[in-house]
């Protein structure tokens, strides 16, 4: 059933836009005047060979309408209410789009609706849309299909979902003031060398006398900030697009990942960040009846680091011969020594799926430790450096001062 995007006029002659599927134009405005709306415009969205030939064509309206995993968690938790409470799934994806207030998701769900009212699977239809719905959302629906428990899997996706966004805005909100701090102190420090040090210098340059060592520094470094900014402009943006060059190389960024591991504090948060992915997905997967091996297949995808992605691909392969998921994943010693314990235990015990949930709720604790034990330590570093560039321009400035005050004694 073709979907449209339509601009109509209320009661009170205000502009609203939305989405609605109907057989045909007629059928459609039929639908908008029976809400009690006048129809302005109309447009069929379109797929296959119109959509192509616009495919190249970047809008701005079209930057801004990204799906989030925040909005589909949400999304998910309302159609997981809807169905509990009795809905068919076409009705509740119908109520649905009228609710979602994202442009990008709600004309994704009416197409989803379009697409499960000509016959597809739900699970089918949200496969089309990859950067909206990962692969394990759509193979946790199709296990929820197929065993007729779709209301309780949603449940878990939000669950699941909602507490991997929580993890990373928790990060994110710990590093926000360092941040802060460091932008801060990178535009005081250029302020004073391009704009404060060159006028107060201006009365020494009549002096006879060498300038001490800091000042000659300290009056070099200005001078290159004034007159060869640019280049360290471009030097600046050719490293960062050099480092994206080597990140996106599948073998510059297994170099870069594995290094990032072996970093002091920084490397064991990452670690402990890619076990909670890890230890999640693969229980969520396994709890809602996808196997093991086609769960560590997608799990593979997610866990956001090369080098434990290749571990994981590896132990896939081990678990395929007959061998254990705790010792296959113990055998690079990638994942803690805590993890492979708890993993192992859960496997003699035939409650891996309630273990590995367990290790995701454990190691979440520990991220959210050490990265308040980073900021707790990035803070106090960054303001004593701050202190410490402050102090030579400082002395910089007051060194020829003594050896006026002298000269004139």
């Amino acid at each position: 059933m073709p979907v449209y995007d339509y601009t109509a006029l209320d009661a009170k002659g205000k502009n609203i836009t939305g989405i609605i599927d109907a057989d045909g134009e007629a059928a459609a405005r039929q639908k908008i005047r029976a809400a009690g709306h006048y129809p302005v415009s109309l447009r069929q969205m379109k797929n296959g060979a119109a959509e192509k030939s616009e495919k190249h064509k970047v809008r701005l309206s079209q930057l801004f309408s990204r799906v989030r995993p925040a909005e589909v968690a949400i999304m998910t938790r309302q159609l997981a209410t809807l169905i509990g409470a009795g809905f068919p799934l076409v009705s509740a994806l119908e109520s649905l789009t009228a609710q979602i207030p994202s442009p990008g998701l709600k004309k994704i769900i009416a197409s989803i609706k379009s697409t499960v009212v000509e016959g597809s699977t739900f699970a089918n239809a949200l496969a089309k849309y990859p950067s909206a719905f990962s692969p394990i959302y759509v193979n946790m629906v199709t296990s929820g299909e197929s065993s007729g428990t779709l209301e309780i899997v949603l449940e878990r996706l939000a669950d699941m979902t909602e507490k991997q966004e929580a993890l990373k805005g928790r990060m994110l909100t710990a590093m926000i003031y360092p941040l802060c701090i460091l932008a801060i102190s990178a535009l005081i420090v250029t302020l004073l060398l391009v704009y404060v040090t060159p006028k107060i210098m201006a009365m020494f340059s009549n002096m006879k006398q060498q300038l001490p060592l800091p000042t000659r520094i300290l009056l070099g470094t200005s001078d290159l900030f004034k007159s060869y900014w640019w280049v360290l402009v471009i030097l600046l943006i050719a490293f960062l697009l050099g480092l994206r060059a080597i990140y996106r190389s599948e073998t510059g960024r297994r170099w870069l990942d594995t290094k990032m591991l072996g970093l002091p504090l920084f490397g064991s948060l990452v670690r402990r960040f890619s076990v909670v992915q890890f230890a999640r997905t693969l229980g969520s997967l396994l709890d809602n009846g996808v196997s093991m091996l086609p769960a560590l297949g997608i799990v593979q995808n997610i866990v956001g680091n090369v080098f434990i992605a290749q571990v994981v691909a590896d132990s896939a392969m081990e678990v395929s011969k007959g061998k254990a998921l705790g010792v296959a994943l113990d055998v690079r010693r990638a994942f803690p020594p805590m993890a492979i314990q708890m993993i192992q235990v859960g496997e003699q015990s035939g409650n891996l799926e309630d273990m590995l949930n367990k290790v995701a709720d454990v190691f979440e604790k520990e991220v959210e430790t050490t990265v308040m034990r980073l900021t707790a330590l990035v803070e106090p570093v960054m303001l004593m450096i701050m202190a410490g560039i402050v102090f030579f321009i400082v002395l910089s400035i007051c060194l020829p001062i003594f050896e006026m005050n002298q000269l004139v004694r």
